[in-house]
């Protein structure tokens, strides 16, 4: 291992290019998670003649009819190499994996895990991972191979040339994630983001249903041999006895009242370094802690793992004892920072809080100054908040924390009125105002600020976009009298009620909204916003989404005054940047110099996924997946739409 180390970085600047440069060929570009691609055929001059080259669907919309209001295509497609057989390779809702022609969209090959329909997590599936085994034979079986991790714990290997399972990775190509020890009940814990893969070791995390109980399963990262599927270990968040490093930030019996701590995120990988960047969640319960006093460490954090070992290298802990929900939602950024002329590697971390904070890869030493701020206490009774949380100062908020009755919003003195007092009968501390048994102010709520999008990076400009929610919502804790049933997110201006089971309160949450329907606060709500990381500062932001398919009734024209969105965006050397992600069923190109709108397509529904792009037959190609938002009850569907420049004529 020493002697491949020493290769690699001798190597090493070759490695650090992005992984776009020879094709979109992982989840988000390369293996930290960029998003950004050299590619520049498509410009800012020519993107308004952008038209549809291929439409694709998979059929789920049909074979799936009753699951498909609890689904969610949040995939975002990976090209191959010709020599893995040069597929488009996406993943569906449901856990089929589908390679497509890249140029024309015409399906090649299609595995159907069969997964099982119980429980009552939505279905998803974020991408697949490719990797290829340098002791193989060229043209060998599976020496090409694709990852995948289902929704029913499966982490499945198939040949990357024709989808065939690989008979030696695990049990004729799969590997059971949770040991019949731990208990498996279907819909509790899933799979949603793509597995990595670091020098040869595949490694995963977990998606938790966190806020129905008290003591759900813990978060543990696991990590297999990617050739036989052997198990090589994992890391517990959660402390499993007090010799953990972490035992005294959680009760002694951690593992029996809580759970969760869990990385739903997409994991990043600096295999150079032999490095794992793990974003952690809120422990279980979200919105109570009572039952798990202490700063839970590694919950809500970044760890960072050594690939070959799992040994914890570094960590950092964004929200101490969480009780708001603020899970660590999106994939850690792996860039280069220049400052005096050196390139400093470095790890970008967005959160739900909207702080960007910003680490020196290799040992955690943060590169822009972190304050512990003091913060509000006052909480139910059994409750012990952290007296301060990390702030991250000298970088710009990615949205304001401040909302009361003097800036309340609306269309009319009258909604705005309405809307004023009911900020002022809020408690409405600020930031980490914890929930009380009156209603309390969230802003951000759950839904970020950032979310799993998160944000993309272009090297030579040292510029971060990313897209943000803004709108405010409200929650209390309610005394259990009655079990409730509700979801996680409040569609549409529906209230959410969760029963805690394990505790004394259900949560509701529900939007902060005008008697019209219309958040409290001021537009946009939803935003699109550019930050120089080199000097920290705002470059540009700009509404993203229009409401005129959220009103009672749809509007002939847009309203541009922001949307809640999900899904990232994609920023290329063309000097564009693309994004769906709204909820008004639009796929969008912005100058990434200014901000500027220059093009949009309506799309058959919206597009909660982060796009992709590549180049096949002289032709560049931006590709997004398009499902709709099953959280806000929106139409749903089953698409794969690819984007280029018209044919020329000979």
């Amino acid at each position: 291992m020493m002697i491949q180390r020493v290769i690699l970085l001798l190597t090493g600047c070759a490695l650090l290019l992005p992984a776009a440069a020879q094709d979109w060929n992982y989840y988000r570009g390369d293996q930290g998670g960029s998003g950004f691609s050299p590619h520049q055929q498509i410009t800012s001059d020519n993107v308004s003649t952008l038209q549809v080259a291929w439409q694709y669907r998979s059929g789920e919309a049909q074979q799936f009819a009753e699951e498909l209001p609890r689904s969610a295509l949040e995939t975002t497609p990976i090209l191959l190499p010709e020599a893995a057989g040069g597929h488009l390779v996406f993943c569906t809702a449901f856990n089929q994996v589908i390679a497509l022609d890249p140029e024309t969209g015409a399906e090649r090959w299609r595995y159907d895990p069969e997964i099982s329909l119980a429980g009552d997590r939505p279905f998803k599936c974020r991408g697949v991972s490719w990797w290829t085994d340098p002791d193989g034979l060229a043209g060998q079986q599976c020496r090409q191979r694709i990852f995948t991790a289902t929704h029913d714990r499966r982490l499945i290997a198939l040949d990357a040339r024709n989808g065939k399972l690989c008979e030696g990775f695990g049990n004729k190509g799969t590997v059971k994630l949770y040991s019949d020890a731990e208990g498996f009940i279907p819909g509790d814990i899933g799979s949603v983001s793509p597995p990595v893969v670091v020098n040869g070791t595949i490694v995963i995390g977990s998606a938790v249903v966190d806020f129905v109980r008290a003591h759900t399963p813990r978060g543990t990262v696991k990590a297999f041999d990617a050739r036989s599927g052997a198990a090589r270990w994992q890391f517990e968040p959660i402390p499993l006895d007090a010799k953990a490093p972490n035992a005294k930030q959680w009760p002694v019996d951690a593992v029996a009242v809580s759970g969760g701590a869990n990385a739903w995120a997409p994991l990043s990988v600096d295999e150079v370094r032999d490095l794992v960047f793990i974003p952690t969640g809120a422990p279980s319960p979200d919105y109570y802690g009572a039952l798990r006093p202490g700063d839970n460490r590694y919950a809500n954090s970044l760890v960072v793992l050594r690939g070959s070992t799992g040994e914890v290298v570094w960590s950092f802990q964004f929200v101490h004892h969480d009780v708001w929900d603020y899970d660590t939602p999106a994939q850690p950024m792996l860039v280069e920072l220049q400052r005096d002329g050196k390139a400093i590697p470095a790890v970008v971390q967005l959160t739900k809080q909207g702080f960007v904070f910003v680490f020196h890869r290799e040992t955690g030493e943060p590169l822009f100054p972190i304050i512990e701020k003091a913060v509000p206490q006052s909480a139910v009774a059994g409750e012990l908040l952290s007296p301060t949380q990390p702030t991250s100062p000298e970088l710009p908020l990615l949205l304001s924390h401040d909302l009361n009755a003097e800036n309340a919003w609306g269309l009319t003195a009258w909604d705005r009125g309405a809307c004023a007092k009911k900020i002022t009968s809020l408690n409405n501390q600020g930031l980490f105002t914890a929930l009380a048994e009156t209603p309390t102010l969230m802003l951000p709520g759950s839904l970020g600020g950032a979310n799993w999008g998160g944000g993309v990076f272009w090297p030579a400009r040292q510029q971060l976009v990313v897209n943000v929610n803004t709108a405010p919502f409200v929650g209390h804790l309610k005394p259990i009298s009655v079990t409730e049933a509700g979801e996680h997110l409040p569609p549409a201006g529906k209230t959410m009620r969760i029963t805690m089971a394990g505790t004394p309160y259900t949560v509701v949450v529900e939007s902060l909204l005008s008697p019209l329907g219309i958040p409290c606060s001021e537009p946009p709500w939803g935003k699109l916003m550019a930050i120089d990381l080199a000097k920290g500062e705002v470059l540009w932001q700009t509404p993203l989404g229009s409401v005129h398919e959220m009103a009672p009734f749809p509007l002939p024209f847009d309203i541009n005054w922001g949307t809640p969105n999900l899904g990232g965006a994609l920023m290329t050397a063309g000097n564009l940047v693309f994004i769906g992600a709204t909820m008004d069923r639009r796929f969008r190109a912005f100058s990434a110099d200014s901000g500027e709108m220059l093009w949009q397509h309506t799309l058959p529904v919206d597009a909660p996924a982060s796009p992709m792009t590549y180049q096949r037959g002289g032709r560049q190609f931006v590709v997004i997946a398009a499902g709709g938002h099953h959280m806000y009850q929106r139409k749903m569907g089953d698409y794969i739409v690819a984007f280029a420049l018209p044919k020329s004529r000979k």
